[in-house]
């Protein structure tokens, strides 16, 4: 078994990175460089054509799409940790709802919020009239995984740890933009997920590897990578 992680510190590949390591799988690293836009380059789109970061290098081919790697480790390798429910358990629609909702509408809107000219174009007051709406709708989106992530839930799964990472963001990013409408202790079972995540050994590890300080999803604090760029 082979699998490289092309990455890029801080970025959506953390969330992959903390897969891998509770699974405890031996991989590699390939750092993808964001100061000269690697992620863009003719060799980089080989491995995700789309030229976004994250892509996984496995022994059948690449995969991207930080969702599907995680589904595919999770399911390939429940062996050794159970990150997500078998296909034919009872809870594995709701486990696929929530895991796709985490990518394909939270995440996806806190992207446009890092880059609001994707959907505001170049206009500087449309950019801010269009972040005030995409943070009024992640903080909904966050009420209602504050409710289905309820206190005492124990058990970790891809779930979970997607979930912890997308709560790192909105305090950082973007780096000059009013961060003052994401207060987690707002939703205190996200921050008790959070503190919770952060506390296991492979928070601990992605952490140390990507410079993300002691507290990286409960109280984040800017990357300082000892490697590459988070931006």
């Amino acid at each position: 078994m082979s699998y490289v992680l092309h990455y890029a510190p801080d970025n959506a590949s953390l969330v992959v990175r903390l897969v891998l390591e509770e699974l405890r799988l031996p991989y590699q690293t390939a750092l993808v460089d964001r100061k000269v836009s690697a992620q863009h380059g003719a060799a980089y789109r080989r491995l995700n054509p789309v030229g976004r970061i994250p892509a996984l290098e496995t022994p059948t081919g690449p995969i991207f799409e930080t969702a599907a790697i995680c589904l595919w480790l999770a399911d390939r390798h429940r062996d050794r940790v159970q990150l997500s429910p078998d296909p034919d358990a009872p809870d594995r629609g709701d486990f696929l709802s929530w895991l796709f909702f985490l990518s394909n509408t939270v995440h996806a809107e806190m992207r446009t919020l890092f880059y609001p000219a994707l959907v505001a174009g170049d206009d500087i007051e449309q950019q801010g009239t269009a972040r005030l709406q995409i943070e009024a709708s992640l903080a909904k989106h966050f009420d209602l995984l504050n409710t289905a992530f309820a206190s005492g839930r124990t058990k970790t799964d891809c779930c979970d740890i997607y979930c912890a990472v997308l709560l790192r963001w909105p305090v950082l990013y973007p780096v000059d933009a009013d961060h003052g409408w994401f207060d987690l202790s707002r939703w205190p079972n996200l921050q008790g997920l959070a503190q919770r995540i952060e506390a296991r050994d492979s928070a601990r590890a992605a952490a140390l590897a990507e410079g993300l300080g002691p507290t990286p999803l409960s109280n984040p604090h800017p990357a300082t990578p000892p490697k590459g760029s988070a931006l």
